[in-house]
């Protein structure tokens, strides 16, 4: 992985997270290529809600609560477990554009023979991505176990990567084989949550300490040597077949405990977001078809598939943190509609200049990713407008004026930081 500040103009494009920008996007200053910039501003947009678009919603709801400020609040948080929220698709969005970035980047490499390299490539940007989750989450600070192994770039990393090696082996050209594994992916999850059995155990607190107790250890096989009755379907939170997979196999710090709301087995399914995501990227690089028809497929094929996810719900729940499969096609056909407004919009009305502050964000997501983590935009407006300043605004202005103005010079570093990575061509690739 390295931060490089020239380009090559013959890069093939790419818009997935774990990529971010490979070559230069098309500004009034720059050259053009056949980067999609709808690609960078779909992924800005998504990026913008992790840095401080949230919290930038929740302070207009803390000046001045109202039906509207309060329903976009609550939509900028996620659901406790069952159900679906707008932040929910945050996540999944990412895997999604993963996926269609897959087929700018990895098509050209198929059919010239060169699929040897390209495996390659995509196994060591997995693995890379991985090892950038786990810095993510405190990389070697702790002493292990206390380590996490999973988390939210290490699921990317799995989708992308498991999506890339069976769109390498299938090729560009198989779209019904394609679709055929996305539907099989889902399908044997369903499958798998519903009808394999696993120790009737739930996993809080209340339920564990007694047994603990009374196996004088907290290991998983010691307490199960007191159960012997089993159950399968079950889809409450901590009493699932993939929250008990995480309690018996992960190792390292589970980030809910006993389980992990990125843990073994709900990777498959995230796999399946990828899956949708090369589908999109296959119509859009169809040669054929008029734009417009493309953008207006996507719209109105994503909005099929996010009713279906929901009319699914009836069966198996809308549940993020084990990403089932409604969830899959719900946040997924979403993901897909949005891509074809911003398809829609940018690259056919042609409508783009409010576009780039999303672009430069889009352009070095990770780099942004990384660096609120390590440094923190928001701390870093503290340092400027917190204590006696942001009372003082909060005391003249109005009560919740000074968390508004945290927000807003927190994102103005935000932009400011991304715009100058932009336009001096530094952005962070594997």
């Amino acid at each position: 992985m390295n931060l490089e500040s020239a380009q090559k103009p013959d890069n093939p494009p790419s818009a997935a997270l774990l990529e971010s920008l490979s070559g230069t996007a098309n500004d009034s200053s720059t050259p053009k290529t056949d980067r999609l910039m709808a690609l960078d501003a779909l992924r800005g947009f998504d990026m913008f809600w992790i840095l401080g678009g949230d919290a930038l919603a929740r302070a207009l709801d803390r000046m001045d609560k109202n039906p509207v400020t309060e329903t976009v609040s609550t939509q900028l948080s996620h659901v406790d477990w069952a159900g679906f929220h707008f932040y929910d698709m945050i996540f999944p969005l990412f895997v999604f554009m993963a996926g269609v970035s897959t087929v700018y980047s990895l098509s050209k490499a198929h059919e010239n023979g060169g699929r040897g390299k390209a495996f390659q490539r995509v196994i060591i940007r997995t693995v890379l991505l991985f090892l950038c989750g786990i810095f993510y989450s405190g990389g070697m600070s702790n002493l292990w176990p206390n380590i996490r192994v999973l988390g939210v770039l290490q699921r990317i990393a799995i989708g992308y990567g498991g999506a890339a090696l069976i769109f390498l082996t299938v090729g560009p050209k198989r779209p019904k084989t394609l679709i055929g594994i996305t539907v099989a992916i889902l399908m044997g999850y369903w499958a798998a949550l519903s009808f394999i059995p696993f120790p009737d155990v739930r996993l809080t607190k209340e339920s564990l300490e007694p047994l603990i107790a009374k196996a004088g250890s907290s290991e998983p096989s010691e307490i199960l040597q007191q159960i012997t009755a089993t159950t399968k379907g079950q889809f409450e939170k901590g009493y699932n077949l993939v929250n008990y997979i995480d309690w018996r196999l992960l190792p390292g710090r589970k980030y809910d405990t006993y389980f992990d709301p990125e843990g073994i087995l709900s990777m498959i399914p995230a796999i399946g977001s990828a899956m949708l995501g090369i589908l999109a990227g296959l119509l859009l690089r169809e040669g054929q078809m008029k734009p417009l028809f493309k953008a207006l497929i996507l719209i109105a094929l994503g909005l099929a598939l996010a009713a279906i996810g929901f009319q699914w719900n009836e069966y198996l729940p809308i549940i993020k943190k084990i990403w089932t499969s409604s969830f899959v096609l719900v946040a997924g056909g979403f993901s897909m509609a949005l891509l074809g407004l911003f398809y829609l919009v940018i690259e056919v009305i042609g409508f783009k200049s409010w576009a780039w502050p999303f672009v430069w964000i889009g352009s070095n997501a990770i780099t942004l990713y990384l660096t609120n983590s390590l440094l923190g935009f928001g701390k870093l407006a503290d340092r400027f407008v917190g204590g006696d300043v942001k009372a003082w605004v909060d005391y003249h202005i109005a009560t919740g004026a000074g968390s508004l103005l945290l927000v807003i010079v927190g994102l103005s570093f935000v932009f400011l930081y991304a715009r100058f990575l932009y336009i001096h061509k530094i952005f962070l690739r594997f």
